[in-house]
């Protein structure tokens, strides 16, 4: 194969880049890395310029590119691990490691734009999807730099730019793959600018960019009051919000593995994710084992009642306000931090509680799990309601009754439904379907894929392309 010298010229430029940053700190960073703009009229004009360069671009090349930044991306997933930990203070490496690779490789890209066709006498019409043009995307400090690969990924793949704000707890994590994602659109042949981000991002410089009149459309990937800004800025807005997963667990289950998978998904990123399981709902024949099962894998079990009410108030100081400082932490930090010494390796820490609980009705985001019990599935599904709170966002269920999780899957209406499994095999981790760090339950779109990103345009054939039956003029 022969490279031109304008592509090896841009090779060189890059490997040089590349070598310069992992030899520094990059902490000390005073200019914009690749991609990045202070001024966030600049960052929106050269995202939206290079939006027409991939206009005129194909399908092939969108592939091309998205391919690119699974490439580029993919040796630095290590990297990016320790940095987000570093940076955050929230979650494990393991998992880290585990939702990078998922953001990387599970992310489906142009095979997502299927064009539909209908047919009849009078003609026949194609629908195709299009692109918005400039979308304003919004990231969490939880999944920092996985939401800059797996937004670009689905965004480009439609057809779009970005220009990220990504939050100021995890500023350099996200900077960092907005610079890797930025120089695998360039190695790809892609236009410059393709994604773009605000650096040093604020409040001020994030209101800006969504009123800016060349951002079409607004994605938040957040808390419930980011949702509502994108909602009520008047553009067509994507939002993902907060959940509060409830585990049901019925007698017909199998409980030992119940119990691993619960511990397993709660444990998860040491639960900050919106989909690891929040609270369990056990029918009482079957708590007992269920607990040892969860103690036998890594759980470990409270059960004085002044540790449990010191636990919830701290955790959960008043309603749907946890402890910011707690979230993503260890097991045994939190509970150091009321006086209570268990074991480093715990995974979750559990008790029972009543179903009234803070941390039952509460989206907590730690691995501290209440154990409610019921008299039966049907107590469990009416609780596990109240729980979920019209959320919309992710349930579980154990049970082999399949008309309990036909029960609870219909009154539950949640986004994502799990049963027998813990709650990441949603993402495609050990389960069925692509990756998403964006779920849209507010706004109805699920899990997110390029189609989510686009307009579902129609070209109209009018006593054309019919050849069932001759028309023609003699």
């Amino acid at each position: 194969m022969t490279i031109d010298e304008k592509t090896l010229e841009r090779i060189v430029a890059l490997v040089s880049k590349e070598l310069t940053v992992r030899g520094a700190d990059t902490s000390t960073f005073s200019q914009c890395v690749a991609g990045e703009y202070e001024d966030v009229n600049e960052a929106v004009d050269a995202a939206y310029a290079a939006q027409k360069q991939l206009l005129r671009m194909t399908l092939a090349d969108r592939k091309r590119i998205t391919d690119s930044i699974i490439r580029h991306c993919a040796p630095h997933i290590e990297e990016l691990a320790h940095m987000e930990l570093e940076e955050t203070g929230m979650g494990n490496y393991k998992d880290k490691l585990t939702k990078l690779n998922a953001a990387i490789y599970g992310t489906p890209s142009v095979e997502d734009l299927i064009p539909g066709m209908d047919a009849n006498d009078f003609g026949a019409a194609m629908y195709e999807f299009a692109p918005f043009g400039v979308i304003g995307a919004l990231t969490p400090s939880t999944n920092p730099p996985e939401t800059v690969i797996n937004n670009s990924i689905v965004m480009i793949a439609a057809g779009n730019s970005v220009v990220f704000s990504t939050h100021p707890n995890a500023y350099r994590s996200s900077r960092r793959a907005v610079q890797l994602v930025s120089e695998a659109i360039e190695l790809a042949g892609g236009p410059k600018n393709l994604i773009t981000s605000i650096a040093n991002p604020t409040i001020e410089k994030t209101n800006i960019m969504m009123k800016h009149p060349k951002v079409i459309m607004l994605c938040a990937t957040g808390g419930p009051g980011v949702v509502r800004t994108i909602l009520s800025s008047g553009k067509k807005g994507i939002g993902a919000g907060a959940g509060n997963p409830p585990a049901l667990v019925d007698e017909t289950a199998d409980v030992q593995q119940a119990g691993k998978d619960i511990v397993n998904g709660a444990s998860y990123d040491n639960n900050i994710p919106c989909i690891t399981e929040k609270a369990v709902v056990a029918v009482d024949s079957i708590c007992d084992a269920l607990i040892d099962s969860m103690t036998k894998n890594g759980a470990y079990l409270i059960k004085d009642k002044e540790i449990i009410e010191k636990l919830t108030a701290f955790c959960m100081p008043k309603e749907d306000s946890p402890n910011k400082k707690m979230i993503g932490k260890n097991p045994s930090y939190i509970l150091k931090q009321i006086g209570v010494t268990i074991p480093d390796d715990t995974r979750v820490a559990i008790f029972e509680a009543a179903e009234d609980n803070m941390l039952v009705m509460n989206e907590q985001m730690m691995p501290i799990l209440p154990i409610v019990r019921v008299k039966d599935a049907e107590a469990g599904i009416t609780l596990c309601e109240r729980i979920e709170n019209n959320r919309r966002h992710t349930a579980i269920c154990h049970s082999k009754n399949m008309d309990v999780v036909t029960e609870m899957a219909s009154r539950v209406q949640t986004t994502i439904f799990v049963v027998n499994g813990p709650c990441y095999t949603s993402m495609g981790i050990g389960g069925v379907g692509h990756n998403a760090l964006t779920i849209a339950g507010p706004t109805g779109e699920g899990l997110t894929s390029p189609r989510v990103f686009t307009r579902k345009r129609k070209i109209m054939l009018v006593d054309s392309f019919n050849i069932r039956n001759n028309k023609m003029k003699a």
